[in-house]
């Protein structure tokens, strides 16, 4: 059901952000179109997508973040996009989250 991003933070400040989660096999970020107009409508706040690329045989996984307020190029042109942050392998959480809650 259409509704707000997968995973709602309130930092210590009392603000929220708002982050859509995703992941893909290949370089296709399949975003839906009212998560595409939730995220483009809500782009002036702290609004995210996290894409998890899975990993194969020859590839770790990778983590990409994304300003929410750029769907419509994620939707169109997938993880050639250029992301906030990008990680292979292991994911420092904390920078993660310094990123889309700063204080």
């Amino acid at each position: 059901m259409p509704g707000v991003p997968d995973v709602v933070l309130c930092d210590e400040l009392g603000r929220f952000h708002f982050v859509e989660l995703k992941a893909t096999a290949g370089n296709a970020v399949d975003l839906r179109p009212h998560q595409v107009a939730w995220l483009t409508n809500h782009g002036h706040a702290s609004v995210w997508v996290m894409v998890l690329k899975l990993k194969t045989k020859t590839r770790p996984e990778q983590l990409f973040l994304f300003d929410g307020a750029g769907a419509v190029d994620l939707k169109m042109k997938g993880l050639a996009c250029e992301p906030v942050f990008e990680v292979t392998g292991a994911v420092d959480w904390g920078l993660v989250f310094s990123l889309i809650c700063p204080i």
